[in-house]
């Protein structure tokens, strides 16, 4: 039997990225995982989170798949806000194979995903109200977390799992910025019998493309319930917020959503105003550069937003950070024995997480560029949407299976035959 020394983790979040941590590290008899989170209680920000083949992968992974139940998405609806108009046709999807039938693509409460994780950690593992204020390093004695409660602890290593306004990111890397994205979100769940007297308006998922955003329609629960579903406007074209500290999460008026409206359908400014005062949350989006590194001081792992500030471009950032636990949870079993260290780990998780996320960045900048070269050679409305949906990721060079199928637990059998061949061509 390998020898193995103790390890003693600090998670700092309890989003699923933290969640998905303390599951997969508590699994291993020789690690200790306590998670230091700043609410006072379990709570997720939000509305919807959707659940896609990639989710599903590493949810299973994590004994969690059979707590998630939503509502199963349809090939979703790119419309013409204005009009309603398809903008593209979609054809009808081929069938689902048994494996892809278990698993298919769903949109869920978030708190019913927070639920499903929270059910696999170990009792006693989540302790709240503890915001973290600083770090620091102890060279090989560990880190030291403090916070605002006057309290510390000293740990091994250290998972940032603190959400795009890392503190432990921007510990390590003082110098990397966020900066405001110009866009804002505002989100809600509403009961479905809400809009039930609103004729003609199309209940399937879909993005109504506007001229500066969108409006998002989705069902959050499955057939047999349907009480809710969740509304998203989105602005892209927003001042940036000052004068006040938060800007996640914010109460924001109906007026305030209603007044970036104007120019759609009649039948969205319909379901806008069955949303009572004070239901809708507001998010003003950051994003920074790509790290190179997503690691420090040999004892300190970034995952989910805080390796990878993208503020949501993918929809995908719960199965990203799930994805970043589980693999770092295997790069600490494959790689520490008496004789390593958790440096050795570390260097793994770099190397398989790192390219992933900067195929992000280079994939966001390409259509970025392109969307703008749209705009200026063909700025009409119509042809600015046409540009956009396009962004989604289609076939051929442009499909982003590599996102949302993405194999998790395949990835990492890839890097250890990998790294095997490599040990056998040494010899």
């Amino acid at each position: 039997m390998v020898a193995r020394k103790h390890i003693n983790v600090a998670v700092v979040g309890a989003g699923p990225g933290g969640l998905a941590t303390a599951i997969a590290l508590s699994e291993l008899p020789y690690v200790s995982v306590n998670v230091y989170e700043r609410a006072p209680e379990p709570r997720e920000v939000g509305a919807g989170i959707s659940i896609g083949r990639n989710c599903w992968n590493v949810l299973e992974l994590l004994g969690a798949a059979h707590g998630v139940k939503g509502a199963k998405k349809q090939i979703p609806m790119q419309r013409n806000g204005r009009t309603g108009e398809l903008i593209v046709p979609y054809p009808t999807p081929p069938p689902l194979g048994d494996k892809e039938a278990q698993y298919e693509s769903i949109r869920t409460r978030r708190t019913r995903l927070q639920a499903a994780l929270l059910d696999r950690v170990p009792p006693d593992t989540i302790h709240f109200s503890k915001k973290l204020v600083s770090l620091t390093d102890l060279g090989e004695t560990g880190v030291r977390l403090q916070f605002q409660d006057q309290t510390e602890v000293v740990a091994d290593l250290v998972v940032g799992a603190d959400g795009i306004r890392s503190v432990v990111r921007e510990t390590l890397f003082p110098d990397h910025q966020l900066q405001f994205t110009g866009v804002t979100a505002w989100r809600v769940l509403i009961p479905v019998s809400s809009i039930s007297h609103i004729t003609d308006f199309p209940t399937s998922t879909g993005w109504w493309h506007g001229l500066n955003g969108y409006f998002y329609f989705s069902h959050v629960d499955d057939e047999s319930e349907r009480e809710l579903c969740e509304i998203t406007v989105r602005s892209f074209d927003e001042p940036e917020v000052t004068g006040r500290t938060a800007t996640w999460a914010i109460p924001s008026t109906n007026e305030r959503v209603r007044s970036r409206t104007g120019e759609y359908d009649s039948r969205l400014k319909a379901v806008l105003d069955v949303v009572p005062e004070g239901a809708w949350r507001e998010f003003a989006m950051a994003a920074g550069p790509c790290l190179q590194e997503i690691k420090g001081w040999d004892k300190v792992a970034l995952i989910g937003d805080a390796s990878h500030p993208l503020s949501g471009a993918f929809g995908s950032g719960a199965a990203f950070a799930m994805e970043d636990a589980w693999i770092l949870a295997r790069a600490i079993e494959h790689s520490i024995t008496s004789d390593t260290t958790i440096k050795d780990a570390l260097e793994i998780f770099q190397r398989i997480r790192a390219p992933y996320y900067q195929r992000m960045y280079d994939y966001l900048d390409r259509k970025s560029r392109e969307s703008r070269k749209a705009q200026v050679e063909h700025g009409d409305f119509d042809n600015i949407v046409k540009a956009r949906v396009a962004s989604f990721g289609g076939t051929g060079p442009d499909s982003l299976e590599w996102i949302y199928k993405n194999d998790i637990k395949q990835v990492w059998e890839e890097y250890v035959a990998g790294e095997a061949r490599s040990r056998s061509g040494l010899m």
